[in-house]
């Protein structure tokens, strides 16, 4: 619910595929697979980057605020905000 609520006010890219019910990785990983061969085929050179924001990297406030200035449903925002309280990661 929360995640079709927040795709009419911030769209998501159509290459997007964490938190949300489609195929996963694989198609993504086809793409990659297509993009390489013709360069590895032919000897050429290719560069390509990864760009990942680390969801942690944006600060809690900033993402609140961006919210509201896309107009997001106050109820949504207050939903969002709770999640953040008392969250804890662990990695082992």
């Amino acid at each position: 619910v929360v995640t079709a609520r927040l795709t009419k006010a911030c769209p998501i890219n159509l290459r997007q595929r964490g938190f949300l019910r489609v195929a996963g990785c694989s198609e993504n990983l086809k793409l990659l697979q297509l993009l390489i061969r013709n360069p590895k085929e032919e000897l050429r050179e290719l560069a390509i980057v990864f760009v990942d924001i680390v969801f942690d990297a944006v600060s809690h406030h900033h993402i609140l605020r961006g919210l509201k200035q896309k107009e997001v449903d106050p109820h949504i925002i207050h939903l969002i905000k709770n999640m953040y309280k008392n969250n804890d990661t662990c990695i082992t």
